[in-house]
């Protein structure tokens, strides 16, 4: 009989995803087939999966720490905010709706059944599925048609173990008062709790943490230090961006767009020694001496187009150009760079259309069917082979495309300006590519550490499931699994 266990958190953001990914490289250590299962995602940051669909950038990375392929059943549903008040909805890797925030919990019974299909399935092929909660089972105003957190652990009749964040203080109270407000039944469905992110001498919480077992008769299996290496593994939470990498040499600045997608692209880049990569985000202007501006992916190009002329960033990446300064956009902002972007079915907002920057001459058109797909592709300005992979709606075409970015089977992908400082394509993913990464970098004249981009995440993810064996008692955790 497969088992699981699930990890909810006392709050956003406490460190469950890479509690998750560290268990699932753990049980892997012992010799278990182990899966990671998401009920519900928010995220902009997907990944394509091998089985053609989308799902959370986490997952994807905790499939790798389990030494599998992400697949579609690992996050079944994926909400992918496009305002503030609306997200589109991802339903086993493919698009269902796009739907406001005050009609989505209409939709939840529905979804609840997709949710518990994917997870029956995850549990035939595997000894162990790890499961990772979303926001707080806390959050007792939501519980109604809940299938992120209570409403699928009970449906599943999974124990959870209860995580809280030390590190914004008031975790004592997270923890007892998670219990109280929860009814009975939630309650009961908690079999422990752990304390992550702690900073300093972890015995001065020897008094709270007996407290919180004191209070909630919950079994403590321990508290995890901050883990300072996380940088290395792909965010997925806008939240989680660095201001700036510490590498010194080439200058890139990315901008930090309200609705910034897929923006661990820039994660390989922030490991160069020889970079220095900036995440420039609202009210800073891009500095004079930027040798590289990438104007990343983004949920709602026409929206984030006019965030980025609100910051004056059109006039300073005009200014970085006449400067002899270089400029690539990924996805959304390929899209842009160009002359005009046109919606005309309202497929990410308000029907209508919006001039580009105005950098490359494409035109863009939004078209409902979005293209997921991995590709193999071979750069044409260096002709390095390369991998990546799309994922996006919209059609571009226009003279630039005559100089495109890269090949994908021998079919021209991006484009390039007559002067080639001004490049756009659609491929994410290029700068995980260690040979590629070197290529372009060497293209601005700068040089490649050769580190191997992959092997590092991996040997991180060692170190996290070390970090955690350490300092948790890992086997009673696994062991709690039912």
């Amino acid at each position: 009989m497969t088992k699981a266990l699930m990890i909810q958190g006392a709050g956003s953001n406490v460190g469950k995803s890479l509690l998750v990914a560290g268990l699932c490289r753990a049980a892997r250590r012992r010799g278990l087939a182990v899966a990671p299962f998401k009920p519900q995602n928010m995220s902009n940051n997907a990944a394509v999966t091998a089985d053609g669909g989308e799902i959370g950038r986490a997952q994807a990375l905790q499939a790798l720490a389990c030494g599998g392929d992400p697949v579609v059943d690992m996050n079944p549903v994926l909400l992918k905010p496009e305002t503030d008040t609306g997200s589109q909805v991802i339903v086993q890797g493919k698009r269902l709706t796009t739907i406001r925030a005050r009609d989505y919990a209409a939709l939840k019974p529905q979804l609840m059944q997709a949710v518990l299909d994917s997870f029956s399935r995850l549990k035939s092929q595997n000894d162990l599925v790890i499961v990772e909660g979303a926001g707080s089972p806390a959050e007792v105003n939501l519980r109604a048609g809940d299938i992120a957190n209570m409403g699928f652990a009970r449906a599943a009749d999974v124990p959870v173990i209860l995580a809280g964040d030390i590190d914004r203080g008031g975790v004592i109270a997270q923890m007892v008062g998670t219990q109280a407000v929860l009814e009975p039944g939630d309650a009961a469905q908690i079999k422990g709790f752990l304390i992550n992110k702690f900073r300093g001498d972890p015995t001065l919480f020897d008094d709270g943490y007996a407290l919180i077992g004191a209070r909630t008769g919950w079994r403590g299996f321990g508290v995890l230090p901050y883990f300072a290496e996380a940088h290395k593994l792909p965010a997925e939470d806008a939240l989680d961006l660095a201001g700036a990498s510490q590498g010194a040499g080439l200058n890139v600045v990315c901008l930090v767009l309200s609705r910034i997608a897929n923006f661990d692209d820039l994660d390989p880049l922030a490991q160069e020694p020889g970079v220095r990569l900036t995440m420039l985000r609202a009210g800073q202007p891009i500095p004079g001496d930027t040798d590289l501006v990438i104007i990343p992916g983004s949920k709602s190009t026409r929206g984030d187009l006019a965030f980025l002329r609100a910051q004056g960033w059109d006039i300073d990446l005009a200014a970085h150009r006449r400067r002899g300064g270089h400029v690539l956009g990924i996805c959304g902002g390929y899209q842009m760079l160009g002359q005009v972007i046109d919606d005309p079915q309202g497929i990410e907002g308000a029907a209508g259309a919006d001039p580009g920057l105005g950098m490359l001459d494409i035109r863009t058109e939004m078209i409902p069917d979005k293209r997921l797909t991995r590709v193999q592709a071979v750069h044409a300005a260096s002709g390095a082979a390369m991998q990546g992979y799309e994922i996006h709606i919209g059609r571009s075409d226009g003279p630039d495309r005559a100089r495109p970015f890269a090949h994908v089977d021998g079919v021209a992908e991006g484009a390039r300006s007559a002067d080639g400082r001004v490049t756009g394509s659609y491929l994410h993913g290029m700068f995980a590519d260690d040979g590629f990464r070197a290529a372009f970098l060497a293209g601005l004249g700068a040089q490649a550490s050769g580190l191997s981009y992959g092997a590092e995440v991996d040997q991180t993810l060692e170190a996290l499931a070390d970090h955690m064996e350490a300092h948790l008692d890992v086997s009673g955790l696994l062991a709690l699994a039912d």
